[in-house]
């Protein structure tokens, strides 16, 4: 019997080794499909802050001048973050949270368009929950600068 075909090592499903030469460019893809989806809502926010505010207020979510601001520091700042691979694991927590809580105050209607709308910010918030869980991957400011602090100990050992 041929036991490297039952190893674990060799099969692309279970192991993180034969997965390593796509994780890089499939975790800068799926930043870069996601982070459009905030950041075009905030400038969109950033560019009508009347209605937006008004929208919000319509919904009756409390404080819409403050939920206003709240809403355009997350979909442009941290949207931005996430989209660069800057601190990518709260990021992307920040904008789950963010996507869910959208879902609840604005898409939780027994309208079937509302429905779809709803079922979608969930499915953005589980896709967002991975990054949580693997970070922003190798082709991120996160893994640049921990490259960089690796690079600064391995010279402040060989100086000592």
């Amino acid at each position: 019997m041929n036991t490297a075909a039952l190893s674990p090592l060799s099969n692309p499903a279970v192991s993180p080794v034969a997965s390593t030469a796509a994780a890089a460019p499939l975790a800068a893809v799926g930043r870069l499909l996601l982070a459009p989806l905030f950041l075009s809502s905030g400038i969109a926010k950033l560019l009508a802050p009347a209605a937006t505010v008004a929208y919000i207020a319509s919904a009756g979510a409390p404080l819409p001048q403050a939920a206003y601001a709240s809403a355009v520091v997350v979909e442009v700042g941290i949207g931005l973050a996430f989209l660069l691979g800057l601190h990518t694991r709260a990021a992307a927590a920040v904008l789950a949270l963010f996507t869910v809580a959208t879902a609840l105050l604005f898409h939780s209607g027994s309208d079937q368009n509302q429905v779809i709308h709803f079922w979608k910010n969930l499915a953005i918030a589980g896709g967002l929950l991975s990054f949580v869980a693997f970070g922003g991957g190798a082709w991120s400011l996160d893994a640049l600068r921990e490259r960089a602090r690796l690079q600064r100990a391995e010279l402040e050992h060989a100086l000592s």
